[in-house]
């Protein structure tokens, strides 16, 4: 196995940094703290298990620290929990047989369009006077946890930024429940995924660990900005995070 040098840690550690501020708001941390190990020079395989071992770290605090605030809502999360981690076994299956470049294509057609509904929505918090029944709000949590986690399975990028948007735009949760509830499903699939890559031993743990500071600290402080500033804040980061994700689809698509 490598040995991490002084320079991978100066390249990964403040990226990464960034990366758990960002997640911990609007969701796509990854699309900053991957490219950041595989600039550090580690292999596809290696970034990918290390990234999850510090991404998971931190969405553990950011989880905690909205579920402690009372930002979550339980009986939707469970649900939601199962339906992400089905959905992502059934989109990982899928990604065996068939190209990415299918998801990149949908994208690039989709991104556009959430962009303009986010810039033209000047508050994702839903209207306090719309009324949803609660055996609604869950069948729309499910179905749509599902279908992202499936998204998730087979390609990853943004999909904490697409569940916030789904549960505030369509099952009506206000902001910081919307994020909390992401985190918590976002926490399981990422456990999920750091035992497997550790029981294939491609994760550089020293890295990994050290890394995990900086994510831990990045989502406290990324978690606590979101519940001090509110909807506005997140709704700026949520359009960083789709230019982001549409950027790096395009150089896909590409390259």
């Amino acid at each position: 196995m490598m040995t991490p040098s002084l320079l991978t840690y100066l390249i990964v550690c403040p990226m990464v940094f960034l990366a758990g501020f960002v997640d911990a708001i609007g969701g796509g941390g990854g699309l900053i703290s991957l490219p950041a190990y595989l600039m550090a020079g580690l292999p596809p395989h290696m970034a990918v298990g290390t990234n999850k071992l510090s991404s998971a770290t931190g969405t553990l605090v950011s989880t905690v620290r909205f579920c402690l605030n009372g930002h979550a809502d339980y009986a939707l999360a469970l649900p939601g929990i199962a339906a992400a981690l089905i959905g992502a076994q059934i989109g990982s299956r899928i990604a065996l047989i068939v190209s990415d470049s299918v998801f990149q294509i949908v994208l690039l057609v989709l991104l556009p369009v959430i962009a303009l509904y986010v810039l033209l929505k000047k508050d994702l918090e839903p209207d306090p006077n719309a009324q949803i029944a609660r055996s609604k709000q869950l069948a729309i949590v499910i179905v749509s946890t599902l279908v992202i986690g499936l998204y998730d399975g087979f390609y990853g990028p943004g999909t904490g930024t697409f569940l916030i948007l789904v549960y505030t735009s369509l099952a009506k949760m206000d902001v910081l429940t919307a994020a909390g509830n992401t985190k918590l499903a976002n926490l399981t699939s990422n456990i999920s995924s750091v035992v497997v890559f550790l029981m294939n031993g491609v994760v550089l743990i020293p890295l990994g660990l050290t890394a995990s500071l900086f994510s831990i600290a990045g989502h406290y402080v990324g978690s606590g900005m979101a519940m001090k500033n509110g909807a506005r804040f997140v709704r700026m980061v949520i359009l960083t995070v789709i230019g982001l994700l549409f950027l790096k689809v395009i150089t896909d698509a590409l390259f």
